[in-house]
């Protein structure tokens, strides 16, 4: 078992949540720590006067996370907690007394981006793929939910992220861009939002695409913002040190926060962000926190499901700081957890496995598919590395043996022994790393593009078999069109039941909110 799992287990045996499950939209969770603080006579009621606001919204979006993210990850902690066993171990919001579910379609298509879906979370309006807080004609802007609650409440607010500040689902609560590729401008924007927190991954572009524009990091401390790159500064960082921006200390693929598989112990997570976001945030008006686990999507993108189940663990442990500020504030308080979409077209299941699955097969993974390609892969290139010298680090970093490993070993993990078959698929895609490596979609055949998609053909094909054997499998290395769903706790909560559009997600909380 991982130190993160051991970490995330401990944790869930100490949080305490139960569950009251509601039918109707009048809703009273009475005994369990989640006391409701409102009640409306039904959803669609157009009477207002009777809901209370919010004083304190966090509002979390696991980025290509659905169902199967969710689920995938509480199985896996059960079947780990009960020793390969049939059992669930819940993630912290599945325990919210409501839930409700999201279509995430946009103007484009029906497996919408994040650009367009967190247009829709923050704004209530639909757009093309892409493109963000702006219409279809890319002439209009829209004002988010986070800009109104400055501007008309006062609300201090905190944008968090697991990748880059300017990527397109934080951009989505303060920027306005025709694409999100326009990172500088959206860094401009950013600064320009006058927010009180930012915390996560590095920005991309900070000098623009040519890199000669003044840094967005200069023209931030300009603008009164405390610039931190330092897990110490961090740590000290207090709300008497004003507008802040966090960048943290050990930043990993595309300066993004390490994959939570690959973290350190003593490495700062998504649930310290927050912690330290509630201190600085806290005050009389109010707050708003966005928080995205966004690299449950790029897992997902890479079908590298022990990276993405992880991921989705540290949401959930993020989550787990809003609940503890929550039960000291349950009238005021209202936490929503979900998603943009979903990614990769994830399922617990796999045709090799028929009915059964192996999900503690996947403890054997110690590694990210990013780390795997930055730490072995690229030595592998440069020294035309043999493939029995690879199979040895497969070997350390996902369990998958072969069948000249030791009579002993197989015996206790004969499920993880590659066939002939999967042995033969392994090092055809060994030797197309060593030769091509990477390719984009255009310059690759129909078959190697379902084998590898832009990914490093080894790397891939690992977590493929990996995965496969475990009983998970992929059918894209895109998004895809399901429903997302949305849990809530907490003032105005009961507004999220039922199934609805995206967009109803800034209508509900403008609705709560009251602003216009």
């Amino acid at each position: 078992m991982n130190h993160f799992l051991k970490k995330a287990l401990a944790t869930f045996g100490v949080i305490a949540v139960s569950v009251s499950f509601i039918a109707a939209y009048n809703v009273q969770a009475k005994g369990n720590s989640f006391n409701q603080a409102t009640t409306l006579t039904t959803k669609d009621s157009t009477t207002t006067q009777n809901i209370k606001t919010p004083k304190y919204i966090f509002l979390f979006i696991g980025d290509g996370m659905s169902y199967p993210q969710i689920q995938s990850a509480s199985y896996y902690l059960g079947a780990n907690e009960s020793n390969g066993g049939v059992q669930t171990q819940k993630l912290s919001f599945m325990n919210f007394p409501v839930a409700g579910s999201a279509q995430t379609y946009d103007s484009t298509s029906f497996c919408p981006d994040s650009a367009s879906t967190a247009t829709s979370i923050s704004t209530g309006n639909k757009t093309y793929s892409g493109t963000i807080n702006m219409d279809t004609s890319k002439t209009v802007k829209y004002e988010t939910i986070a800009e109104q609650l400055k501007e008309q409440l006062g609300y201090k607010i905190g944008i968090l992220t697991t990748v880059n500040l300017n990527h397109a689902t934080p951009a989505a609560f303060y920027a306005h861009q025709a694409s999100r590729s326009n990172y500088y401008e959206i860094g401009q924007e950013m600064i320009a939002s006058n927010f009180d927190y930012f915390a996560g991954g590095a920005l991309l572009k900070p000098t623009g695409k040519n890199e000669d524009k003044t840094s967005i990091y200069d023209l931030a401390k300009a603008s009164g913002y405390k610039v931190i790159t330092t897990q110490k500064e961090a740590e000290n960082l207090t709300a008497t040190d004003g507008k802040a921006i966090v960048i943290a200390e050990q930043l990993a693929d595309s300066d993004s926060l390490s994959y939570s598989i690959d973290a350190e112990s003593n490495e700062w997570t998504l649930s310290d962000y927050v912690a330290k976001g509630i201190e600085v945030l806290d005050n009389e008006k109010g707050f708003f926190m966005m928080v995205e686990g966004g690299k449950i999507d790029w897992a997902c993108h890479a079908n590298d499901a022990g990276s993405s189940i992880n991921d989705t663990i540290a949401l959930s442990s993020a989550v787990d700081e809003a609940i503890k500020f929550y039960n000291e504030h349950p009238d005021e308080t209202l936490i929503l957890v979900t998603g943009d979409h979903e990614t990769g077209g994830l399922t617990i299941g796999y045709a090799g496995t028929n009915y059964d699955t192996y999900l503690t097969n996947l403890n054997n993974q110690k590694i990210s598919y990013a780390k795997f390609d930055s730490n072995y892969v690229a030595n592998y290139k440069a020294n035309q590395t043999d493939f029995n010298d690879v199979l040895k680090d497969i070997k350390k970093e996902f369990g998958l043996l072969t069948s000249n490993d030791q009579e002993a070993l197989l015996a206790k993990n004969a499920n993880l022994v590659l066939t002939d078959y999967e042995l033969n698929q392994l090092m055809k895609a060994y030797e197309r790393t060593l030769t091509k490596g990477t390719s984009k979609q255009n310059e690759m055949t129909q078959e190697e593009y379902a084998l590898y998609g832009t990914y490093e053909p080894l790397t891939v094909t690992i977590t493929h078999l990996l995965n496969n054997k475990s009983g998970i499998s992929f059918s894209s290395y895109s998004h895809t069109g399901l429903p997302v769903p949305v849990f809530a706790v907490g003032v105005g909560s009961e507004l999220f039941e039922g199934y609805y559009d995206n967009t109803d997600i800034y209508n509900n909380l403008a609705t709560l909110t009251k602003v216009k």
